[in-house]
């Protein structure tokens, strides 16, 4: 049987012998010894020179309820004990140069006396295995038989034990950074390490957050998200408050900011807080932050600083703190350059900014997020609805081909699963009801977001056969049309369209070259130039 050894600190207060009635008191170093269970073979006691009488005074109540007890005493001075470096460098000292032998000695280190500062250099020496030993933790009791001994708790560290903590956190993170994916299990590697970055400075940090991206990415959504998840842990107790800055304008921007004072302007009939007051304590999330007015950044980068701004028609300033969250889908950087953002801003709102992929950027997430869809509408309409699996497979084909631009990026995803759900017939949808929708859908892109030289290639091949080139040949096709019509002759916008190429060549027939070119698209001279009314 190995020989049971405890390692702990003389305890200045609670070991005191001050009055002559200890023996009717709990001492934490001499109860150690008074437990007929736990037989101690030996104590190696660490006490500081200044508290030597106390320290001879402790050894002899020792050998008097333990004789069998060996006390080793270990001298060791710290000048403040409150001084966390000071005294871990002292203890670590002590451990380094100990000499353990664990094939014949059990080894326990004992919790309760010395500084707090000194209790948590023995737990951390003995987490990270300086000390091969457990933990014993000892306390007053309540109960009047256990007055004198008080009670004891030997604590195992083992790893096994810290390994289902780590789990535990593990799975708190995994559910965190699902929490912001609105539990979509999404499946591209960028976006998951950006929503990870996400969630420990959302976790970590008050400072400002920019989230950039074009619009319909998310960036509303997983700005109330953030809220939401600093919210659960307590971390902040006020208000969410979102304004979209685009519908900011003139008076109205400040005061809906930074509120007013009855009579600061006509028609204001009241006093108004304004949203930076209404976010006191809790997240301002300010989307589309480039669309703000040069006047009303002046007085935001002062509120961020100071959590200070002056309400209109008010001689006293009003307090708010408050997290601020920014979106926006211009570049802020070009912004500033002409002259329409403020550098100052930029520079205090941009610690953190994560730019959100917009939905084409990320084909491998259009699956999950369908799916997600699809409960969406099944939760808020009642009805289940599914594709078939012809369907299913037809909608995944269209949407990452390269004619599904997704323009808006999920508020288009969002709309078509609405819009398939909606006329599914008998709640399944079918590939009718997806090639209906995709034919929607193009002529939406085609609307609003018109590809370069489409309206030129129109005039010349109409819009069905413009409509099925590949956007690289549209772009070029569209430059040799724009090229030929300003020139007057082929040969002349042969000899622009090939001026480099044809400089390494003895001859050269830029002429047919061109020909050639126009005729894989079904076009010639004379059919490119009368469209334009330029024939020759």
């Amino acid at each position: 049987m190995k020989k049971k050894v405890i390692i702990g600190l003389l305890g200045p207060i609670l070991d005191s012998e001050k009055d002559s009635k200890r023996w009717e008191r709990w001492r934490p170093t001499v109860s150690l010894c008074q437990h007929e269970e736990l037989l101690v073979h030996r104590l190696e006691l660490i006490y500081q020179r200044r508290y030597a009488s106390l320290f001879k005074r402790v050894i002899a109540d020792i050998h008097q309820v333990s004789p069998e007890t060996e006390v080793v005493p270990h001298c060791i001075e710290f000048g403040d004990p409150w001084d966390f470096e000071e005294v871990f460098g002292a203890l670590h000292d002590f451990v380094r140069g100990y000499s353990f032998d664990t094939e014949r000695e059990e080894y326990l280190v004992h919790i309760t006396t010395g500084t707090h500062v000194a209790q948590i250099c023995l737990f951390l020496l003995t987490e990270a295995h300086y000390f091969p030993a457990k933990l014993i933790q000892t306390g007053p009791s309540n109960q009047p038989e256990k007055k004198v001994m008080g009670n004891y708790t030997i604590i195992d560290l083992d790893l096994s034990k810290y390994d289902r903590i780590a789990t535990r956190f593990n799975q708190e993170k995994k559910d965190d950074i699902s929490f912001l994916k609105s539990g979509i299990e999404t499946r591209s590697p960028r976006f998951n390490a950006l929503i990870e970055q996400i969630e420990r400075v959302a976790i970590n940090s008050i400072d400002p957050i920019l989230l950039t991206g074009p619009t319909g990415a998310g960036k509303s959504q997983l700005a109330r998200r953030i809220f939401e998840l600093k919210k659960a842990r307590r971390q902040i107790p006020g208000a969410f408050v979102e304004v979209n800055c685009a519908t900011l304008r003139g008076d109205g921007a400040m005061s809906a900011l930074f509120g007013h004072r009855r009579g600061a302007f006509t028609g204001a009939l009241q006093d108004r807080p304004g949203l930076l007051r209404s976010a006191d304590k809790g997240m301002l999330f300010l989307d589309e932050i480039g669309e703000l007015g040069l006047d009303e950044q002046a007085m935001l980068l002062r509120a961020v600083e100071e959590h200070r701004f002056l309400p209109l028609g008010s001689d006293a300033e009003a307090d708010s703190d408050f997290q601020l969250l920014c979106g926006t889908n211009r570049d802020l950087g070009k912004e500033v350059a002409k002259g329409r953002f403020r550098a100052d801003l930029l520079a205090r709102i941009n610690l953190w900014t994560f730019s959100l992929p917009g939905l084409s950027e990320r084909p491998e997430d259009i699956e999950p997020n369908l799916e997600y869809e699809l409960e969406r509408f099944s939760e808020t309409n009642g009805n289940r609805i599914t594709f078939n699996q012809q369907a299913r497979k037809r909608f995944l084909t269209l949407a990452v081909s390269p004619e599904a631009q997704w323009s808006a990026n999920f508020r288009d995803l969002n709309g078509a699963i609405r819009r398939m759900a909606t006329l599914a017939p008998a709640g399944r949808i079918t590939v009718e009801v997806v090639e209906q929708e995709f034919e929607r859908l193009r002529s939406s892109w085609r609307n609003e977001v018109p590809d370069p030289g489409s309206s030129l290639l129109q005039e010349v091949l109409g819009e069905e056969t413009t409509a099925r080139l590949d956007l690289f040949d549209r772009v070029q096709l569209a430059e040799v049309v724009r090229i030929c019509r300003s020139s007057p002759t082929l040969s002349e916008a042969g000899r622009k369209l090939f001026a480099l190429s044809r400089q390494g060549k003895t001859s050269s027939n830029d002429a047919d070259r061109l020909r050639k070119y126009l005729g894989r698209f079904n076009l010639d001279w004379k059919k490119v130039r009368k469209a334009a009314g330029r024939e020759s």
